[in-house]
């Protein structure tokens, strides 16, 4: 479970008399820093991000704070397994698959994947069937790589950052890159490519990710706890200022 730490609350002694004291919680939280503009690593070395930042105005809600460990994306549910950390924030979507190994809190973001090709391929590449059998660039362990294995699965390139994806599309070693919309845009207007557009594939629409946070199976309180965080902020407008900050627009207009 995650770290108990004692926290001191002195209520104007001189005034009210007494000091009162509550049980804050250190979350051990795992993340995996190359999903921006979600969780990355800014010029400083420090982790950032629109997922970081949300964990935290949650764990600062309940009077928490957050511990945040980075790590490789498919190493993040077997350390929460193991018990080196408490929770995971990564861009992650809500699968039965990972239902059957963690249990996540409400979905707190939702996106639909899309694909960026060269521009001189627009006219040839108009939806994701046409992409059966091309060799695709991933992110590993997204949901774009599933999607991508559903239609070119003996040829995908897993890559670890989404920057070395559209770099490896940039110079011709794959047909396209698959990933979330959110990320794609943003690493799109990143390295300023001009010879590299995005298109969203009708179907997407209807398939749309929802992310959430991972906790260990049966850990029921912190899952609570970090539902009613949510809550909170949600309520208090913080969070819609969060969608402002990172996305450029309200939370009404990124749905």
């Amino acid at each position: 479970m995650f770290k108990k730490t004692l926290v001191a609350l002195t209520l104007g002694a001189a005034l009210c008399g007494f000091t009162s004291t509550a049980s804050a919680d250190t979350i051990k939280v795992g993340t995996h820093p190359t999903f921006a503009p979600f969780e990355f690593v800014d010029k400083d070395g420090n982790v950032v991000g629109f997922d970081i930042d949300l964990i935290n105005a949650i764990a600062k809600a309940n009077g928490d704070t957050v511990q945040i460990e980075s790590m490789p994306f498919d190493g993040l549910i077997p350390s929460m397994i193991t018990g080196n950390i408490d929770a995971i924030i990564s861009g992650m979507t809500i699968t039965e698959a990972r239902q059957k190994r963690v249990d996540f809190t409400d979905g707190y973001y939702n996106s639909n994947l899309s694909i960026l090709i060269k521009k001189d391929k627009e006219a040839e590449y108009t939806s994701a069937d046409a992409l059966k059998g091309k060799t695709l660039c991933v992110q590993i362990g997204t949901t774009g790589h599933a999607f991508a294995e559903t239609i070119s699965k003996d040829n995908i390139k897993a890559l670890n950052n989404e920057s070395d994806a559209i770099m490896e599309l940039s110079n011709g070693g794959c047909e396209a890159v698959i990933n979330d919309r959110p990320v794609n845009l943003y690493y799109l207007q990143k390295s300023n490519l001009k010879d590299i557009v995005e298109f969203v594939d009708p179907k997407f629409k209807d398939n749309v990710d929802q992310f959430g946070v991972a906790v260990s199976k049966g850990n029921e309180e912190l899952l609570k706890k970090l539902n009613e965080g949510f809550e909170k902020i949600s309520a208090s407008g913080e969070l819609d200022a969060l969608h402002v900050k990172w996305f450029g627009k309200g939370l009404e207009n990124t749905k």
